[in-house]
């Protein structure tokens, strides 16, 4: 079988290579990989930022979606021809438990023709997806739907996204099935009206106006409930002057910085709630997938890419030129 391998950290350290096919010991479940998802992490993961002790080589990206080949004696919740995506956090069965190794970091990835996966790290895909649009769902909609779900969101709710990465497009997609408002920024006005097509209400250019916190402020009416922060130090003052009383903010990423300098008081006088999100467990992945489809949500997919090209994908979502998600497929 073919494998994409990170080898070595760095632009160099991701090659395409051949394996034995594997069979599933207990408790395995051998899925043959149709579509793989390419999220801001497994750039990190390859460049050796995210962490530099890996365990060396690694199959790389948490993402990906196909069909059940062969499972252990022992695994009862899966046969051969169920359609599955991965689970990214491969013990985290539910917010009772800490979370545990994850996939295609402390453990193989799904960059394969044949991945071999715990029956933990995996869920059955939301039936009205194809295996394109359900490998893109472990990381960036479940860290999506845990914000939303973090803040309580409901009709008439207010949300603000940061860019039109996978995070904020599932955001926007999610939040709207709920029934809120939602605020979007981008530096790409071409972006911006992709995301009014997709129902945002309101639209920031955050290039011409850097000060960008007090008009999402206003277009939110008052302040937003929620905020999805991807910048970290260089955005979270904005992300402050977004919200209304009882607003929350969600971080997710640090893009801008690790360390900030913040009004402690504006927290207090706002009763600001910081939340902290690490994507979610694998039950709430499950609720994400019905939701998914009872509304008849479909993924966007802005870009795919042929097997081969794999590590060519991994390297360039660092440009950021993506909107939605990007799809590596190993089946066409």
């Amino acid at each position: 079988m073919k494998l994409v391998e990170l080898a070595s950290f760095g632009d160099q350290g991701l090659s395409l290579i051949e394996r034995g096919q594997p069979s599933p010991c207990l408790g395995e479940v051998v899925v043959k990989i149709k579509a793989a998802s390419v999220n801001y992490r497994d750039f990190m993961i390859a460049q050796g930022f995210y962490n530099p002790n890996l365990s060396l080589p690694l199959i790389p990206l948490s993402d990906g979606a196909g069909e059940v080949v062969e499972v252990g004696n022992d695994v009862k919740s899966f046969e051969p021809g169920d359609k599955v995506c991965s689970v990214l956090f491969q013990n985290w069965h539910d917010y009772s438990q800490p979370r545990s190794i994850s996939t295609g970091c402390e453990a193989a990835g799904v960059l394969t023709e044949y991945a071999v996966l715990p029956e933990s790290a995996l869920v059955k895909m939301p039936s009205n997806l194809n295996f394109a649009e359900a490998s893109t769902l472990p990381c960036a909609a479940l860290t999506a739907w845990a914000c939303l779900q973090a803040a309580d969101i409901h009709k008439g709710d207010a949300v603000v996204l940061m860019g039109t990465g996978g995070v904020s497009i599932f955001g926007l997609q999610f939040a709207k099935a709920l029934g809120a408002n939602v605020v979007i920024t981008s530096s790409s006005d071409e972006k911006l009206k992709r995301a009014e097509s997709l129902g945002a209400d309101g639209l920031i250019n955050y290039k011409e106006n850097p000060d960008w916190g007090k008009q999402a402020f206003a277009l939110s009416g008052d302040g937003a409930k929620l905020i999805i922060e991807i910048g970290g130090a260089g955005t979270l003052m904005q992300s402050i002057d977004s919200l209304g009383t009882d607003g929350h903010i969600c971080l997710i990423g640090a893009l801008q910085g690790i360390n900030s300098e913040i009004n402690l008081l504006q927290i207090v006088f706002k009763n600001i709630h910081l939340h902290g999100i690490t994507v979610a467990p694998r039950e709430t992945q499950k609720q994400m997938n019905e939701f998914i489809v009872q509304h008849d949500i479909h993924p966007v997919i802005d870009q795919e890419f042929d097997f081969e090209e794999g590590p060519g994908a991994i390297l360039g979502i660092a440009a950021g030129n993506h909107f939605g998600k990007i799809v590596i497929n190993l089946d066409r």
